[in-house]
């Protein structure tokens, strides 16, 4: 029985990942962007939830597949140079709902769909797309939301060279409260030296055994390989 619980989540994983890398190649994203965020992000979940690795797994599904839903966001908006119009702004702040629907089809993923569904709301209520705010927020889509402003402002992008880390703890301390639950910086401040190790390796992948078991050291110990 141990067995097959260990090959459904392998094969979970597999798909999810998967997803997740299909997208990042429809963006051009060639630095692994999905995979890092949902890394960083399980950095901060394992130090504040409680030791369950079904729901470790979740949250690192979550930040795995956030926008998955640009699947289905037409290439001429997605991969678009310059603003988006009114219009087109309109149909990107579709993706949350797009990717809801894909994810909560999975086996396995009703958390992380929900992750997915919640990863562009704002702690303020200000955000999309249901405009929740505080804790009716999902805690993973909190905790993603530091970890993506940080991801957003250390990698390189085709107009900008990726900013020091202390640039982006700067922006997200003057952030919460408003973009950020106060308590989720609060876990993004106790991780930041794994974190700051992470982030200038770039880590890309997180340890089996979190998915797979939920250890809570693996994390550290794919930052360091």
């Amino acid at each position: 029985m141990r067995f097959e619980g260990v090959a459904s989540i392998e094969a979970e994983a597999a798909l999810a990942e998967a997803l997740a890398s299909a997208l990042d190649l429809r963006e051009h994203e060639t630095g692994l962007h999905s995979k890092r965020v949902a890394c960083h992000t399980l950095e901060l979940a394992r130090r504040s939830v409680d030791d369950a690795p079904e729901r470790l797994r979740q949250v690192y599904w979550g930040a795995l597949l956030h926008d998955i839903g640009k699947i289905g966001i037409p290439d001429a908006i997605l991969l678009k140079h310059g603003a988006l119009t009114d219009s087109e702004w309109q149909e990107m702040r579709t993706h949350p709902e797009k990717g809801y629907r894909i994810a909560s089809q999975m086996p396995g993923m009703q958390e992380a769909a929900e992750i997915v569904l919640s990863h562009e709301e704002r702690f303020d209520g200000s955000g999309y797309p249901r405009g929740l705010s505080g804790s009716s927020i999902p805690w993973g889509a909190r905790l993603f939301a530091v970890i993506d402003t940080l991801d957003a402002m250390t990698s390189d992008r085709p107009y900008r060279k990726g900013l020091d880390f202390d640039v982006a703890k700067t922006e997200i301390l003057r952030m919460s409260g408003t973009q950020f639950d106060p308590d989720a910086v609060r876990i993004f401040l106790e991780a930041e030296p794994v974190l700051r190790d992470m982030v200038s390796l770039k880590c890309g992948t997180a340890s089996a055994d979190v998915i797979l078991a939920g250890d809570e050291h693996a994390p550290a110990r794919a930052a360091a390989t």
